[in-house]
């Protein structure tokens, strides 16, 4: 391993023992059993645990919470529920809003939760990749030292909390302890030294007078960039020469000049504030919660050379033709290294809940108002105008000013809000059952916004500046929708040990009509070492304003795909219909096991079918290669209705959509096994759990080249088939050892080769344009590029120096497992420079990792953390 930032981890160290010299001696907290904690989430019935629970549902404690090295929630679930898998790496805007799904679906099936209150979306879209159309909430803007426990329903569950809760719910916890507090530092970086990491936070409760408090959570993280590849694949050949298309005045490029500089993870500072509080006045209590978000970050784009701005052959305008490209007129924002532009994006949220629960005469009622706003601003920063310099170049030459470009540019932004009001009520009955009945009813509101502001003059004019163009008068717009619900809900234990919970609920949206939906679960105890357990659910999905109104054009160095909104006049133009929602059908079986004392066993299977699932079409291109494509006129005709104006250099020109144009079938198995053991010197608490899924498109209703091969392995083929996770925590006297191994099955997705026109170069970095490989011609071949198998080892030691001071060291990814390296083919179908990432995976630079791994492309990832308590 490399060095780990010397400067960060002797200011641990030395505020470590600085701290152990002052701290002063409190009792250690009771461990919490997971199998006995009382849960609110996927039932109304009260005080039922976890253990009994006719539902699968696994509960994450403080103490699993705490030991995750990386201060983000997204990796706790990651670690620790074995059908959670997170986003790793994204594009553009996706990389400051990463997505996760449960079960193989879309982020958008799952259902987050605060408190067992709906938290809001997230203005950010994704609309490539294996994540497209996800804008569900993120849940890094949750800090993990603000959330007391989560809990985590692996069923469909769409008929007691609504739309969205198709996999299922995640249900943050926020602490509400009312006196004392911690702080948490922790210093890291990955293998290669990038990805430095820093994180601060602290949680502090207060009392309220007699009968109410305030728990206050701060957060700040800062991490820097990391890096992918070596070089650029269109400017050098793989041992730093320059390519043979290449000018010889790029001479200055060759060699070392364009190492480092591939964007990998962004730039990021993150500042949170959480707060959760309440006060009983005699029966009725007040409570309340919210937080305070802001994010910025920076994250490098696609290298662009110098000829991309300074040259371009034919008429410039004015009657000027250059003769020649001459590396010397460039604008000093390219120079003649050309320029990897920056994507700067700020994001401003936040959210709070008001409301009031209690009881009288007999009936319980819970009465609140949510409300969640987010705003995301969009620069680019570090880059210029093609057609603005080429424009001021013209004028230049006919005496009439100089050669100039901006190098930064607003290009608009987004505005989310949502607001939500329910009312839940509750009773119970004794009617001569083994418990009595719980009847619950009640209600919700929820009003929905999405704006897309337009950027400025110099994003929107002709192609934008490059690497990001802004959106234009014809993409900006306020949109809004409002819906209504009603449920009912029926929780009895006919007899001893055997329970059924009956759910109903009807929703109409504005933009939607109504559905009705249902849900029943039942559990039966045969024996106290021997349970069953089984649900059927119907369930239903409306898509998100982002996924019905997002337009923009989507850019990488060589390409440009426009997507348009399905249902405008230009979509119309190609088929493009208006969303619908999707429906869904659900249904589990399982089995609870307790074969000896203080061993848990659980097996859930499952199967999911989604009808009019909505999906991202694939590109339909104009332009491909280069080469002008049949159908490239309507296509055209279309680009021109929604006032898109392209770069006429680019290689891949298209346009592309969401549609409900799949229906999909997802099967499953959970499994989960603890035991905690007894040592002569502490305790060892083992697990074991793994998840199985597989998810089928039964109906491609669409077709191709709408929805093709790459279209359906990115539904298909993305999530690891099975993901197996074992875990070990020794605790004895002042240490603690975590021990936690992952095993990923294999991931792949098709991508598409490196097209070009002429002969092959010696790097071999393309496919000749028209190549044939295997008879098929290679501009419409695409590659199955394979994440293979890994086992992931994640450790972490701590030692508490006193009761009040803890430090930690420890690895995610210990030894430094790194997706493969794509291998290329040529024409002749031999593979050439085995290790080498052309464009085959999208990067453009050489020894690329494809991106796709559930593991991530940065390696081992070390850290140390030191921990107060007070």
């Amino acid at each position: 391993m490399t060095r780990l930032s010397a400067l960060k981890l002797s200011l641990i160290l030395a505020s470590s023992w600085s701290a152990c010299a002052i701290a002063q001696d409190a009792p250690q907290e009771p461990q919490v059993d997971e199998g006995a904690a009382i849960i609110v989430t996927g039932t109304r019935a009260v005080g039922m645990q976890a253990a009994d629970s006719a539902a699968p549902i696994q509960v994450l404690s403080q103490d699993a919470i705490a030991h995750v090295g990386q201060p983000n929630l997204n990796q706790v679930l990651t670690q620790i529920v074995p059908s959670f898998t997170a986003q790793t790496q994204g594009t553009d805007l996706s990389s400051f809003s990463l997505s996760a799904r449960l079960r193989g679906l879309s982020p958008n099936h799952t259902l987050v939760l605060v408190n067992g209150k709906r938290r809001h979306g997230n203005g950010i879209l994704q609309v490539l990749g294996a994540f497209s159309g996800s804008a569900a909430p993120s849940i890094d803007l949750i800090p993990p030292d603000s959330v007391e426990r989560v809990e985590v329903l692996q069923e469909g569950a769409a008929a007691v909390y609504g739309t969205d809760a198709i996999a299922g719910v995640i249900n943050f916890i926020l602490k509400d302890d009312p006196e004392g507090g911690s702080i948490k530092l922790t210093g890291g970086q990955h293998y290669d030294s990038e990805g430095e990491l820093f994180s601060v936070s602290g949680n502090y409760g207060v009392r309220l007078g007699e009968d109410g408090y305030i728990n206050l959570s701060l957060f700040h993280r800062r991490q820097d960039y990391t890096t992918l590849g070596e070089g650029q694949v269109q400017v050098t050949k793989l041992d730093g020469t320059l390519q043979p298309n290449a000018p010889a005045q790029w001479s200055n490029l060759t060699g070392d000049a364009l190492a480092g500089i591939n964007g990998g993870q962004p730039k990021t500072e993150l500042n949170l504030l959480f707060y959760n509080a309440g006060y009983d006045f005699g029966g009725v209590e007040v409570y309340s919660f919210g937080s305070l978000a802001r994010r910025e970050g920076w994250a490098k784009q696609g290298y662009r050379h110098p000829k991309r701005i300074c040259y371009e052959s034919g008429n410039l305008g004015g009657g000027v033709t250059p003769a020649a490209y001459n590396p010397n007129i460039c604008y000093s924002n390219t120079g003649t290294v050309g320029m990897v532009p920056l994507q700067h994006v700020i994001e401003d949220e936040y959210s709070f809940t008001v409301g009031a629960r209690g009881e009288t005469a007999g009936w319980n009622y819970d009465l609140s108002t949510t409300y969640g706003n987010q705003k995301n601003d969009i620069w680019t920063e570090r880059s210029a105008h093609r057609e603005v310099w080429q424009e001021s170049y013209a004028a230049s030459l006919l005496g009439v000013g100089v050669p100039n470009t901006p190098d930064k540019a607003y290009d608009g932004g987004f505005r989310l809000s949502q607001t939500t009001v329910t009312a839940d009520i509750r009773k119970e009955f004794d009617i001569g059952m083994a418990t009595p009945l719980t009847f619950a009813f009640g209600g919700e509101y929820r009003k929905d916004t999405y704006e897309i502001v337009q950027g400025d003059f110099y994003s929107t004019y002709k192609t934008g500046v490059q690497s990001f163009p802004g959106y234009k008068a014809t993409d900006a717009g306020r949109f809004k929708r409002s819906s209504r619900a009603g449920y009912l809900n029926f929780i009895a234990n006919p007899v001893e040990g055997w329970s059924v919970d009956l759910a109903g609920r009807y929703e109409d949206y504005t933009d939607f009509g109504d559905t009705l939906i249902g849900k029943i679960t039942t559990r039966y105890d045969i024996s106290d070492a021997f349970a069953v357990r089984a649900t059927a659910s119907t369930g239903f999905r409306a898509p998100t304003l982002a996924e019905q109104k997002y337009s923009t054009i989507n850019v990488g160095p060589t390409s440009a795909v426009a997507q348009l909104p399905a249902g405008t006049p230009a979509a119309a133009l190609l088929g493009f219909d208006s969303l619908g929602p999707e429906k869904s059908k659900n249904f589990s079986a399982g089995i609870v096991l307790r074969p000896v004392p203080r061993l848990a066993i659980t097996v859930d299977a499952y199967l999911i079918k989604i009808k009019d699932r909505i999906a991202a079409t694939a590109s339909r291109n104009a332009v491909q290669g280069g080469v002008i494509q049949p159908g490239a006129a309507a296509i055209f005709d279309a680009l021109a209705a929604a006032g898109i104006v392209l770069d006429t250099a680019l290689q891949t020109v298209g346009v592309q959509s969401f549609t409900n144009g799949i229906n999909t079938e997802t099967k499953g198995i959970d499994f989960s096994a603890s035991y905690p053991v007894a040592l002569g010197f502490g305790t060892l608490n083992l697990s074991l759990n793994g998840n199985y899924n597989k998810t089928k498109i039964t109906k491609n209703k669409v077709g191709y080249p709408l929805f093709n091969a790459a279209s359906e392995s990115n539904i298909e083929d993305t999530t690891p088939k099975y993901k197996v996770g074992f875990g070990a925590l020794l605790k004895a006297d002042k240490l603690t050892v975590n021990l936690r191994e992952t095993l990923y099955a294999k991931q792949s997705v098709l991508v598409r080769p490196g097209v070009g026109s002429g002969v092959i170069p010696d790097g071999g970095f393309l496919i000749a344009d028209g190549a044939l490989i295997n008879g098929v011609n290679a501009n419409q071949l695409y590659f199955n590029g394979v994440v293979k198998r890994a086992i992931i080892t994640d450790l972490e030691v701590g030692y508490d120096f006193t009761d009040n001071v803890t430090f930690s060291i420890g690895a995610n990814n210990l030894f430094d497992k790194i997706p493969e390296v794509p291998k290329l083919v040529t024409g002749t179908g031999v593979v050439v420079n085995p290790g080498v990432s052309p464009y085959i995976n999208g990067s453009g630079s050489y020894n690329s990792p494809y991106n796709h791994g559930a593991y991530g492309t940065s390696g081992g990832y070390y850290y140390a953390r030191i921990d107060f308590k007070f």
